[in-house]
């Protein structure tokens, strides 16, 4: 590899993947580790981690898997030993998991509210605290490190039926620009960037396109899919999972070692539009 593109890859960096069982979880781990890093794929489903680190490791990658119930505090102590134990060192933390909840906003109840909230900023939380205590100076790695946080264009801009969904990504948006600036400030050598994907090709997308049918903008999921590419989107299309993938890629990397505190939107130019 030409030495200034090695910048790209993730050559000895541990990387950590919530959420990596299916979709955008699945396909950034993948990425990353056929870009170098060793990869802790994690996941409530750790049967589905697990069969997707053994195609890595008969790769001749680097893979590793294990439960994580992101809301919990002590499956994160849990995570801090397990790279303990294998190989010592942590660099990146793809905090990816996340769930889908729509409706219109009337219908919503504090039950939904809570739930979502819990597993969509609350495991953010957790994560990039038990990621930036680990990588800063003095830690148990003491390496500095990279947190990618997924939000979503729903925390950048309204969409019908999806607020409570947007109100928790917001939160990542802005949880991340606040801890960007305070890691900097004080010297953590952590960097903290918030992801944005637009409408995605997958199960989660499925369920917004449904959303979409269920609150009456339009009759069916394609002609939703249709509206979307047609009239929302100018790049005509929606988003696959190596859209996304390789833009975290970017953030994962030393590539990106001057930047902290951004939203990269990943979206086809749906928020530009």
């Amino acid at each position: 590899m030409n030495k200034e593109l090695s910048v790209f890859g993730l050559e000895g960096k541990v990387a950590v993947v919530t959420g990596a069982g299916t979709g955008i979880g699945e396909a950034c781990a993948r990425l990353f580790a056929k870009a170098g890093a060793a990869v802790m794929l994690s996941d409530i489903n750790r049967e589905a981690c697990e069969r997707i680190a053994a195609d890595l490791n008969e790769q001749g990658l680097q893979a590793r898997a294990m439960r994580l119930d992101v809301t919990s505090e002590a499956d994160w102590a849990e995570l801090k030993t397990a790279l303990q134990g294998w190989k010592n060192r942590w660099d990146v933390l793809l905090n990816n998991a996340g769930i889908y909840i729509g409706g219109m906003l009337e219908d919503n109840t504090i039950a939904q509210v809570s739930k979502i909230n819990q597993i969509n900023i609350e495991s953010v939380f957790l994560g990039t605290r038990t990621a930036a205590e680990s990588m800063k100076p003095g830690s148990t790695f003491g390496r500095g490190g990279s947190i990618i946080n997924l939000s979503s264009i729903a925390g950048l801009v309204g969409v019908p039926g999806h607020s409570i969904y947007g109100a928790t990504k917001g939160a990542v948006r802005s949880l991340s620009k606040h801890s960007a600036v305070e890691f900097a400030k004080f010297g953590y050598g952590v960097r903290v960037n918030s992801l944005h994907p637009g409408l995605i090709e997958t199960s989660m997308g499925d369920q917004a396109l449904q959303e979409f049918v269920d609150i009456g903008v339009v009759a069916n999921v394609d002609e939703a899919a249709a509206l979307l590419k047609s009239a929302m989107i100018p790049m005509g299309r929606l988003g696959n999972v190596k859209d996304i993938a390789y833009a975290a890629l970017f953030l994962a990397s030393d590539a990106s070692s001057y930047v902290t505190g951004i939203e990269l939107t990943v979206d086809g130019g749906f928020c530009a539009a």
